[in-house]
């Protein structure tokens, strides 16, 4: 995906594009369409596809989206159409076949933004640390507290000025759960890896449209 992104013809559009896949139909698109709009985000191309499914059916649809999507830039002979990443959203929760779903991402190179039991983890990070387990709903009605009102529908405006309190958050978690042997467990999110992807790719094309805008 690296060498795409080097590919790419400055000339037609120096912009990533990245497919969001989420399995939730509000929270998660919802809370990546605020972030599109921030100015370190702002000249990456995401679409973002709300799947409704379980994990299977999330990552089934993003591999099939993928794959129409590079038969499409091969036929118009423009790269520009394919999608540098791809990425799936979802919750460990009680899903079936959620090892299989993970399985599939990795053969099909799909990222994945996995959250253990859910995403509000990721949500109430921005606010205090979590290291014992926690259910969904437990986790819920934590962010309600910090959130009053909170209904599936995180205010991002309140978010954004804790992101980088909640990366710390979320790095240190990881860590901490990998050196007990316990990667993704509960409680856990990679939601971090894909708003600093996001965001760091976003930093990059402005720094290439800086550059165009000098010659």
């Amino acid at each position: 995906m690296g060498n795409r992104l080097r590919r790419r013809k400055p000339s037609l559009d120096p912009r990533p594009r990245i497919l969001i896949v989420c399995e939730g139909e509000k929270t998660e698109p919802i809370y990546f369409e605020a972030l599109a709009h921030e100015e370190e985000v702002r000249l990456v191309r995401i679409e973002i596809v709300r799947s409704g499914g379980v994990p299977k059916s999330n990552v089934e649809q993003a591999v099939s989206m993928k794959r129409a999507a590079q038969r499409e830039a091969k036929g118009q002979r423009d790269a520009n159409l394919a999608y540098d990443e791809v990425w799936c959203v979802f919750d460990v929760d009680e899903h079936p076949h959620l090892a299989e779903a993970l399985d599939q991402a990795q053969a099909n190179a799909i990222h994945v933004a996995l959250s253990n039991p859910c995403f509000e983890l990721w949500i109430f990070l921005h606010f205090q640390d979590q290291r014992a387990h926690i259910e969904r709903h437990k986790l819920q009605s934590a962010c309600r507290q910090h959130l009053p009102g909170y209904s599936k529908v995180a205010a991002y405006a309140e978010l954004q000025p804790r992101y980088g309190e909640a990366i710390r958050r979320a790095v240190a978690l990881a860590n901490w759960q990998e050196q007990q042997g316990r990667k993704h467990a509960n409680p856990s999110t990679g939601v971090h890896l894909l708003t600093e992807r996001l965001r760091n790719l976003g930093k990059a094309a402005l720094l290439r449209e800086l550059e165009e805008k000098r010659r």
